[in-house]
């Protein structure tokens, strides 16, 4: 944590300028937010990520797009439109990033955005692969479909699966498995063949609606309905304004962490405007650990 605005400050410079993996990688995740139209400043000056009615917004936005040398003069995106290109960003970057943590978390592993908005976007999963069972007998019996509604469904964002080992893999070091031991054991493919939902990654550009909480509600569906491993649920936002990151970031039990999208440079600003109390609300959530950084994410991916 910070102790003033100046170490703050001088601490989003420095990350500017690191030659770490992690940095550089941040460095590309926001070219491609700037080159895709994502975050933009229009001619009045307002950033694609602020609400122009709220002034702390677009103050805390402004100075975001200035640390990120954000000079693009271009209207706001549509909402579904930079909604999208934030998700390709977000599934971009960890392609990039979490492979480099193969020494930690080795395995055969698959990233990226998901684009069917229904139930199979995790029923493709081997923890919620009796869903697609379950969706099949809803739309096959009114009365289900009645009482279920699709309180089960969950339509992911991006994900993070691994696929399961083979047992000559298992075996390559020195004999761990046959066929009559570790029968069930999720992870062999022998046993069963679908990947491993290991992460699941919800984007919000910006938290505006009552839409953001969606998120909230697909991670207890999540806990709720899997059978077996809980995998990582995260969010990852451009949200300038600390009130509306607090509605989502506050509290436990469902959301690991929220990630945003330049933490360091939203942490330098609200310091600067010299707001106490948005300060002492951003300390909350960082020091409570419901707040990190999007260069965060996949180390924290890794446990």
């Amino acid at each position: 944590m910070f102790d003033d605005e100046s170490s703050s400050a001088d601490t989003a410079e420095a990350i500017a300028e690191s030659q770490a993996r992690l940095a550089q990688e941040r460095r590309e995740f926001h070219a491609s937010l700037l080159a895709s139209g994502t975050l933009t400043i229009d001619k009045n000056g307002v950033p694609s990520n602020a609400d122009k009615q709220n002034a702390r917004s677009v103050a805390w936005a402004q100075a975001i797009a200035q640390q990120l040398r954000v000079e693009t003069v271009h209207e706001r995106a549509a909402g579904q439109t930079s909604g999208n290109t934030f998700e390709d960003a977000v599934a971009v970057y960890l392609s990039s990033s979490f492979p480099a943590l193969s020494a930690l978390r080795p395995g055969d592993w698959d990233i990226r955005k998901i684009t069917g908005r229904n139930s199979s976007g995790v029923s493709q999963f081997e923890q919620y692969r009796h869903l697609a069972d379950l969706d099949r007998a809803v739309k096959a019996s009114p009365m289900l479909r009645a009482s279920l509604g699709n309180a089960y469904v969950v339509a992911p964002d991006v994900i993070v699966a691994r696929r399961p080992v083979s047992d000559v893999e298992l075996n390559a070091g020195s004999p761990l498995v046959d066929g009559r031991i570790a029968t069930h054991a999720s992870l062999r493919s022998s046993v069963q063949p679908d990947p491993i939902l290991h992460a699941v990654i919800s984007c919000k550009w910006t938290l505006r609606s009552d839409r953001a909480q969606n998120a909230r509600t697909e991670a207890l569906n999540l806990i709720r309905n899997r059978k077996g491993q809980v995998p990582h649920i995260a969010v990852v936002t451009g949200e300038p304004t600390l009130s509306r990151i607090s509605s989502l970031a506050l509290g436990t039990g469902d959301i690991d962490t929220v990630y945003h999208f330049a933490l360091y440079e939203l942490e330098a600003a609200v310091r600067a405007s010299g707001d106490d109390e948005h300060v002492a609300l951003l300390d909350s959530m960082v020091d409570g650990k419901r707040l990190k950084d999007i260069s965060d994410l996949p180390l924290d991916l890794a446990i």
